[in-house]
């Protein structure tokens, strides 16, 4: 006994219960409808087509509810042509679904850009500050060992500029110092 031999309710019966097990789906079915003329027949079968809608569409296999696409009401639809309106429509939800997941992600990345430009600028600021802060850490320097030379030396020695430093700074020289050494540590 061949394989064609069999009858059309025994070939039925293995598709619904491919079907119902899951292990055909609406892929499957198409392929099968193209394979033969007799599968062709059998796999327009409106309890296959019912089963996949309840199946796939679990959310929307209410008969109650209108299609936008075709004049007629659904209960009087193939349940193939329904099931072919409900995955085009699910088709759409999911690629509108990505579209709005790539401009989230875009936003994400945007936001997160500003923020790195912002953070940029701020290290910008810092390095000029501390790039200052050093600078009058070496000047400072500079007047505390000149003010030290004064105290130490006889003025007659000490030449002009030194005392020219100490005379133009009118901060405490040490309580600056370390001021500006303990903000550069940190």
């Amino acid at each position: 006994m061949s394989a064609s031999d069999l009858p059309d309710e025994l070939w039925a019966r293995v598709l619904e219960m491919g079907v119902a097990s899951s292990a055909l789906g609406f892929r499957d079915l198409c392929c099968l409808a193209i394979a033969s003329r007799r599968l062709g027949r059998l796999s327009v079968y409106p309890a296959l087509w019912s089963e996949l809608l309840s199946r796939d569409f679990l959310s929307q296999s209410h008969p109650s509810t209108s299609s936008a696409s075709t004049s007629q009401p659904q209960q009087q639809l193939h349940p193939k042509s329904l099931y072919r309106i409900k995955f085009e429509r699910h088709k759409v939800r999911m690629a509108e679904a990505r579209r709005r997941a790539v401009f989230e992600a875009e936003a994400r990345v945007l936001a997160s850009r500003r923020r790195l430009a912002e953070l940029e600028g701020s290290i910008r600021e810092e390095g000029e500050k501390m790039k200052t802060a050093a600078q009058e850490l070496d000047n400072l320097e500079r007047v505390r060992r000149a003010s030290v030379a004064l105290n130490v030396w006889q003025p007659q020695v000490v030449r002009g500029r030194q005392k020219q430093l100490v005379q133009q700074c009118t901060v405490p020289v040490d309580s600056r110092l370390s001021n500006l050494n303990m903000e550069l540590k940190v």
